[in-house]
């Protein structure tokens, strides 16, 4: 059965305009092929500007900030701004700083789980656990209205492993449809495999490492890809429509071109030729 996938909710969509950039300031990068240079945790990058803009924007790659462009706090960014912090910056308002920094890897975490379930719940496959994603989706979205102490003290690991074990259960419903023997690479290290052409319909992809994989005109119809890792994973002209738990930083870090057949809730990268 072929999967229908939704527009992504408005409110699990980075919205830098109301962020006071805090991907560019609460994450630690190392100077790497991603980064040019090291940054600690609550330092702000050295090209953020005054107005929380990034001056190098529209040229990160080129400046060797690949891993900006990749990145997506799927809404968490102007959650923490503007509702848990009720926009108090934190440069008008230092004292804040610490804690928002502190917070939003949490949130981050929080509306992941979000946009996992919100998808688990279009999907027909999952009508027998319907009513516990209903309210695992209704819980998480209570979390991400706490008080930043409540956020701060939150045992994130824990909620994450309640809500795992429904994914995981969705995604053996809806792998159930495909007929035959689905291959299970769960947590694989399929680095630099060589998958052109490879049947994966349904296959378990789960955590995989599928780095400068090349999955060439793969079929990866209902193949589930919640964590597995597509860094330079080569996705000309394959199928990812149907693919389940794929988000877009997946997609982002991948390579890819106009003949990879995406999920219509998905952007296919501006990056990619």
């Amino acid at each position: 059965m072929t999967q229908q996938h939704v527009a992504r909710p408005t409110d699990l969509q980075a919205d830098c305009a109301n962020c006071f950039a805090l991907c560019c300031v609460a994450l630690p990068f190392a100077r790497s092929a991603d980064f040019a240079v090291n940054k600690d945790a609550g330092q702000p990058c050295t090209n953020l500007q005054a107005d929380f803009r990034c001056g190098i924007h529209t040229r990160l790659r080129d400046k060797g900030f690949s891993g900006c462009t990749v990145f997506d706090c799927f809404g968490a960014g102007q959650k923490v701004s503007r509702v848990t912090f009720g926009g108090q910056d934190w440069r008008q308002a230092p004292h804040t700083a610490r804690q928002m920094f502190d917070v939003f890897p949490v949130m981050r975490q929080l509306h992941e789980l979000l946009w996992y379930l919100t998808e688990a719940l279009t999907l027909p496959q999952t009508r027998p656990v319907h009513a516990d994603l209903r309210r695992a989706l209704d819980n998480t979205d209570r979390l991400t209205r706490s008080s930043a102490e409540q956020l701060a003290d939150l045992d994130i690991a824990a909620h994450r492993a309640d809500i795992n074990a429904l994914l995981l259960r969705t995604s053996e419903l809806v792998r159930a449809d495909v007929p035959g023997r689905k291959r299970n690479h769960r947590g694989a290290d399929l680095i630099g495999a060589q998958l052109k052409g490879a049947d994966l319909r349904g296959a378990n992809l789960r955590g995989a490492y599928l780095i400068a994989a090349d999955l060439t005109g793969a079929d990866l119809r209902t193949a589930d890809l919640i964590g597995a890792d597509l860094r330079d994973a080569n996705l000309h002209g394959a199928d990812l429509n149907g693919v389940i738990f794929l988000t877009q930083p997946q997609l982002n870090a991948a390579r890819g071109d106009a003949t990879t057949n995406l999920p219509p809730a998905l952007a296919r990268p501006a990056h990619w030729r």
